[in-house]
C-alpha cells in the first residue's frame, strides 16, 4: 500500500490527485486498485498520512515521542566503533569467539572507553551497548577475573596469532626489524606475585613495581609484551625476547633495536650466535674512548650524518650532534652551575650569622650537593681565604670546556653490513625506539596501566596483554583523527552522546539518534556504520562487590 501524489494537468487547468492505492497480482500481471481518494484533504493532513505510511514500521516510536513517553537506553557510540575497529584489526579473529574471548575483549573496550578496574569494566557495561555485540548474555567481576585466567593460559597462542596477523596485514610478509624497550609501572598493595623493589621510572618511591618489555615492529605496531619481577635489570629481559624470536616466531634474519641500557655486550654476543644483528647507542664514555683510541674523530660531529667503520671491531658508528639538544645540556649545566652558586651564598649568610657554625661541615653539605648535581669532577667548593669564613666555588674551566664538547653529541652503532641497511637507515630505525617509548606513556597516562591491583602473576601477565592490545586501538584511532585535532580519549567522549532510546511501552528495538557533527566524522573517518536499530539487551549484569560506603 503506497500514496500516489501527482500534480495533473487538464483543459488548461491544474489540480492534485492524491489516492490510497494497492498493488496485487493477476496471473503474472501487476495491478493497482484505489482503495481511497485523498485528494479533497488538507495539505497538512496528507503530509501526517504520508509520514504514518514512511514510518509504519516505527509508529510506536512516534506515539510515545508525541506522548512524551520515551527514554534514555544505553550509549551506543563508543562500543560501536572500537567492536568494528577491533574485528578491522584482527583483534577478534586473534582472541576467538569462545566466551573467556567475550570477556577479554570486552576489557579492552572498557579500557579505551573508561579506565579502571574490573569491578569498574562490569558497571560500565550497564552504561554502554557493547558486551550485546559480543553474543553476552551475562556479565560479573568474577567472569573477568576468570577470562583473565584463561587469557595466561592461551599466552604463547595469542601471541603467535598476533604475529601471523601481522603478516597477513602484509602479505605474508616476515618482520626484519623489531623495536624494544623496557618500562615499569608500581603496585598498590604488597601481595602481587610480581612485585619488588627497583629501578622506579614511575618516580614513585617506597613502592614495589613490576618490569614489562614491549616488543613491536619498525612502525612501533606491538607484537608481544611480557612481564618480569619488578628488580629485574633491562638487560637480563633479553634471553626471554631472544627465545621468543627464536622459538615461537621462527625469525632466522632479524635486527633487534634496543637503547644502551639494554645491548651491552653480553647481549650483543647472545644476538650474534642466533645470527641477529643490532642497533643500539653507546654511552658518553664509551664515545670519549672511541675519541682516544682514534676510531672516531671529535670533527665529525656535526648536524649531518657521518659514519665510521672500526675494522677491528666490525661495527659501523654513525655520529650526530643535535644543535637543539646541546644547547638545552648547556642551558641545563649554567642552570645547576647558578644553582651551586645561591647555594653558596646563602651558605656564607649562615656562617655570618652563626660564629659557632663549622666551616667544614659547611663545605662537606654543598659538596655533596655539588655531586648530586653531577658536577663533581668540575666545581669544588674551597675557603675563600686562609682563616677566613667564607666558601666560595671553583670552577675548573678545562674540565668544562671538554664536557661541553660532547653537548648533544650521540653515536649508533651496529653490526649490519653497510649493503643490509645504509646510514640514514640505520640511524632513523634507532630513533624508531621513540614508538615504543610513546606506547609506554600512553599505556600509563591514557590507558591507566598503573597502578596494577591485581595479585596473582598470571592476571598480571594477562592484563599487560589487555593493554596491550588497547593500544593497538589508541594506536589506530590516533592516526585516523590525527587531521581532526583531537585526543582518542576526546573522540570516545564525543561519541559517548550517541545514546539509543526506548519507549515505556517495551518494545522489542532500540532506535539510536542521530550523532552530532562531531561525532559522524569521527565515524566517518574510522569507517564505521552506525546501526539505525538495536534489539532490546538482554544482558544480565550483576557486581558481586560494592561501592566502599566512605568514599
Amino acid at each position: 500500500m503506497f500514496i500516489d501524489d501527482h500534480q495533473l494537468h487538464s483543459n488548461g487547468k491544474s489540480y492534485r490527485r492524491v489516492l490510497v492505492r494497492e498493488s496485487y497480482r493477476e496471473g503474472k500481471a501487476v495491478k493497482k486498485r484505489t482503495m481511497a481518494n485523498l485528494s479533497n484533504l488538507p495539505d497538512d493532513k496528507i503530509e501526517a498520512i504520508k509520514i504514518a505510511f514512511q514510518y509504519a514500521q516505527e509508529l510506536p516510536y512516534l506515539k510515545e515521542l508525541l506522548n512524551g513517553h520515551l527514554q534514555y537506553d544505553k550509549i551506543v557510540g563508543p562500543g560501536v566503533l572500537l567492536y568494528q575497529v577491533m574485528g578491522r584489526l584482527g583483534i577478534t579473529a586473534i582472541l576467538g569467539n569462545s566466551p573467556d574471548a567475550a570477556c577479554v575483549l570486552w576489557m579492552i573496550m572498557a579500557r579505551l572507553i573508561n579506565q579502571g578496574s574490573r569491578l569498574s569494566a562490569v558497571r560500565l557495561a550497564q552504561q554502554h551497548y557493547g558486551c550485546e555485540w559480543l553474543n553476552m548474555t551475562s556479565l560479573n567481576e568474577n567472569m573477568l577475573y576468570a577470562a583473565l585466567d584463561w587469557l595466561y593460559e592461551q599466552y604463547p597462542q595469542v601471541e603467535k596469532n598476533i604475529y601471523q596477523q601481522w603478516g597477513k596485514q602484509h602479505q605474508g610478509q616476515k618482520p626484519e626489524v623489531f623495536l624494544y624497550d623496557v618500562s615499569s609501572s608500581y603496585l598498590e598493595g604488597q601481595c602481587n606475585e610480581l612485585a619488588d623493589y627497583g629501578y622506579n621510572r614511575d618516580k614513585k618511591k617506597g613502592k614495589k613495581q613490576i618490569v614489562y618489555g614491549l616488543l613491536t615492529d619498525a612502525k612501533g605496531n606491538p607484537l608481544a609484551i611480557e612481564a618480569f619481577r619488578g628488580n629485574t635489570t633491562d638487560t637480563a629481559t633479553i634471553d626471554n625476547q631472544i627465545e621468543k624470536l627464536k622459538s615461537r616466531y621462527g625469525c632466522r634474519y632479524i635486527t633487534l633495536v634496543g637503547d644502551k641500557g639494554m645491548l651491552k655486550s653480553i647481549q650483543i654476543d647472545q644476538l650474534g650466535k642466533e645470527n641477529y644483528r643490532f642497533i643500539s647507542s653507546i654511552t658518553k664514555p664509551q664515545i670519549e674512548s672511541l675519541i682516544i683510541k682514534g676510531v672516531i674523530q671529535l670533527e665529525l660531529f656535526t648536524d649531518q650524518l657521518a659514519e665510521v667503520y672500526d675494522s677491528g671491531s666490525e661495527l659501523r658508528y654513525i655520529l650526530k650532534r643535535n644543535p637543539v639538544r646541546a644547547a638545552q645540556v648547556n642551558q641545563n649545566r649554567q642552570q645547576r652551575i647558578q644553582a651551586i652558586s645561591i647555594k653558596v651564598n646563602k651558605a656564607n649568610d649562615y656562617l655570618k650569622a652563626h660564629p659557632r657554625a663549622s666551616v667544614p661541615v659547611q663545605q662537606n653539605h654543598l659538596n655533596r650537593y655539588i655531586g648530586k648535581l653531577k658536577l663533581s669532577n668540575i666545581i669544588t667548593v674551597q675557603l675563600e681565604a686562609e682563616g677566613q669564613r667564607s666558601l666560595r666555588i671553583s670552577i675548573d674551566q678545562d674540565k668544562l670546556d671538554h664536557s661541553r664538547q660532547l653537548d648533544g653529541c650521540y653515536v649508533v652503532k651496529t653490526d649490519l653490513k653497510a649493503g643490509a641497511l645504509n646510514t640514514k637507515g640505520v640511524h632513523d630505525r634507532y630513533k624508531d625506539l621513540s614508538k615504543v617509548e610513546w606506547a609506554f606513556r600512553t599505556e600509563k597516562s591514557s590507558l591507566e596501566i598503573r597502578p596494577i591491583y591485581l595479585r596473582s602473576e598470571a592476571r598480571t601477565r594477562a592484563y599487560l596483554l589487555v593493554c596491550m592490545f588497547a593500544y593497538m586501538i589508541e594506536k589506530y584511532l590516533r592516526a585516523t583523527w590525527s587531521d581532526m585535532n583531537i585526543t582518542v580519549q576526546e573522540g570516545m567522549n564525543s561519541l559517548a552522546r550517541i545514546s539509543a532510546i526506548k519507549g515505556r511501552g517495551n518494545p522489542k528495538m532500540l532506535r539510536v539518534l542521530e550523532p552530532d557533527e562531531i561525532s559522524r566524522e569521527l565515524l566517518e573517518k574510522a569507517a564505521v556504520k552506525l546501526p539505525t536499530v538495536l534489539p532490546v539487551s538482554s544482558l544480565d549484569v550483576v557486581t558481586y562487590k560494592t561501592l566502599q560506603k566512605r568514599r
